[in-house]
């Protein structure tokens, strides 16, 4: 909105030209963001505690974790409102992939509100049933896919894979992009939504994978950066560099208060709407494949509850003390505090090899 508003003030006020710049927009969503977060977090927190919205703890989880019982949760809605708000702000809305990462985030947070709404209705851990909570995951990807292959009609997108360390392997997946995309969108808000079970673990990991799409999303629409590390290049990408600038800004304002030990909880409005964003992201900009390594310690957790489940169903034994992977940690001595850190540096890692590994192609 205030892009819009300011250009046609540039003739008059030469300064404001700046606005025209993806990186003074991307730092100024980041900020706004950021103050946002910082803002609103003690009022949010406030209500949250006066309508007696409280987090459920699984019985069957670790039992440190039962005397966080109560501690205000779908803090969800303050990073949806301090990342959303920001991008319509600094954005140029007239660039579509802008608004279908909105627009999607916001549909996978509204399934998460309506899991963590049942929660606490029925007091209880179990929210939406599992089937209908993957079906309105499904629909949501479905509904994107087939907007995605709409836009490819339009030579506004295209259905190509790009492969880490592989110049010249682009296939194009045509229709079967539509299964892949779901896929993806699906199986990165599950990723998330089990990765947020520490104080700040989700929230940073998460900041440290939105930054490394950041400057993937810039490179992607730079034509000069593009072609010089063989990217498939989308122009319209270069504008979700401000989507992902506010969503680093809101992470890290949502982080101050959600750092152990936690004021706050975001939630599966939060969970599911944070991989919703990392999914869509990478899917606009071509890199669905990389984002397996930029967010290396979300498929970690997501993996370690698979193995488990399919040990104990074929074997009837566990591989892990517990999963997600973060409690198997906790179970052999850790103290939160440490698998946070721990867990936090291995993102970091990731992130590093991501971006090395767009020159070693």
């Amino acid at each position: 909105m205030l892009y819009h508003l300011l250009l046609p003030l540039v003739p008059s006020l030469p300064f404001l030209n700046v606005a025209r710049y993806i990186t003074f927009r991307t730092a100024a969503a980041s900020l706004t963001a950021l103050a946002i977060s910082l803002l609103l977090g003690p009022w949010l927190i406030r209500r949250l505690r006066t309508f007696q919205i409280g987090q459920v703890i699984r019985q069957e989880g670790p039992q440190s974790h039962q005397s966080k019982a109560g501690t205000p949760t779908m803090g969800g809605l303050l990073i949806l409102a301090a990342a959303l708000g920001p991008t319509l702000l600094w954005a140029d809305l007239t660039n579509l992939p802008v608004w279908l990462a909105v627009l999607t985030t916001a549909a996978f947070g509204g399934i998460g509100f309506l899991d963590d709404y049942l929660k606490i209705t029925r007091r209880s851990s179990g929210g939406l049933a599992p089937r209908y909570k993957m079906g309105l995951q499904m629909v949501t990807g479905l509904a994107v896919s087939l907007v995605l292959m709409w836009m490819s009609t339009q030579d506004l997108y295209n259905t190509r894979l790009i492969f880490p360390f592989f110049k010249q392997w682009i296939p194009d997946l045509g229709w079967f992009y539509v299964p892949f995309a779901v896929f993806v969108l699906v199986a990165w808000s599950n990723a998330v939504n089990l990765t947020d079970g520490l104080d700040g673990l989700a929230i940073s990991t998460f900041a440290v994978a939105a930054a490394t799409l950041t400057a993937l999303a810039y490179v992607t629409g730079h034509k000069v950066f593009a072609d010089y590390l063989l990217l498939v290049r989308f122009a319209p990408a270069a504008e979700l560099t401000v989507f992902c600038g506010a969503l680093v800004g809101a992470s890290l304002g949502f982080l101050w208060y959600n750092a152990h030990p936690a004021e706050i909880f975001m939630g599966d409005v939060g969970s599911l709407a944070l991989g919703g964003a990392l999914g869509i992201v990478a899917i606009l900009i071509k890199q669905e494949i990389l984002l397996v390594f930029v967010g290396g310690v979300f498929v970690m957790e997501a993996a370690s509850v698979i193995i488990q489940v399919t040990s104990f169903k074929l074997r009837g034994t566990r591989v892990f003390r517990m999963a997600p992977l973060h409690h198997h940690f906790e179970l052999i001595g850790w103290a939160e505090p440490k698998v946070i850190t721990r867990f936090l540096i291995i993102a970091i890692i990731f992130a590093l090899f991501s971006l090395t590994s767009l020159k070693l192609r």
